[in-house]
């Protein structure tokens, strides 16, 4: 053996050596990585082999795919944008509905008139009587009113005339102010009971009646 052929086996000898020590020093990575639990070989190989730089840290292709962002994340973005933008939408919707809701409550409360309060007796019966003349243009004060209720009646609206011509023909005058039943039917005005002896629908009749042949109820001094 030559010196330069002992050389060369000496060179080779130093080489096996040292990747003989590589191989062992993966071996003993391999074995601290692999998880005991699964034993999933895979996984601990790929761990094995990966490259890394001098500080630790992933190099290469290996770098690149773990910042690289993934195709399910931009997915999960764009649908949390998605959903973002749909809530905003209805929101605004929302605010749109509540707000015509607010504006149809406020024309439907509109203000009720209250109607006024008639007592059931001679006073009530005028005063409810004299409103609705004032709203049919018609003629007549509580002192005329009541003066000729008085007259004919002394207030009592159940009294009927059985002793007058009227009464001899048939048509007894009934009421407050002592009216027959085609002068009721002729002068009734709309709004009251058609009821010839009905207290108001009474007063309001007579009323309209003196009003057309007297000018008013006030101008009437006795049997009219």
């Amino acid at each position: 053996m030559t010196a330069h052929t002992l050389l060369r086996s000496v060179r080779v000898t130093k080489t096996h050596k040292l990747s003989v020590a590589v191989l062992a020093a993966a071996g003993a990575t391999a074995a601290l990585t692999v998880p005991a639990a699964t034993g999933d070989a895979h996984a601990a190989a790929s761990a094995a082999v990966k490259p890394v730089s001098a500080n630790g840290q992933p190099t290469g292709a290996n770098t690149k795919a773990a910042d690289a962002p993934k195709a399910g994340d931009a997915k999960d973005a764009a649908d949390t944008k998605t959903l973002a933008d749909s809530v905003k939408v209805t929101a605004v919707a929302g605010q749109g509905h509540t707000a015509k809701e607010a504006a149809s409550r406020a024309a439907d409360r509109k203000p009720v008139e209250s109607k006024p309060h008639y007592a059931n007796n001679l006073d009530g019966w005028i005063k409810e009587s004299l409103d609705i003349l004032k709203k049919k243009g018609i003629p007549g004060t509580y002192e005329g009113l009541h003066r000729n209720i008085m007259r004919e009646s002394s207030g009592n609206p159940n009294v009927v005339n059985d002793w007058d011509i009227n009464a001899k023909n048939g048509i007894p005058s009934k009421g407050l102010l002592q009216v027959i039943q085609p002068t009721f039917d002729r002068y009734h005005v709309e709004g009251t009971a058609n009821d010839l002896t009905d207290p108001v629908a009474n007063i309001t009749a007579a009323a309209n009646y003196a009003a057309d042949r007297y000018g008013s109820m006030d101008n009437v001094n006795s049997a009219y």
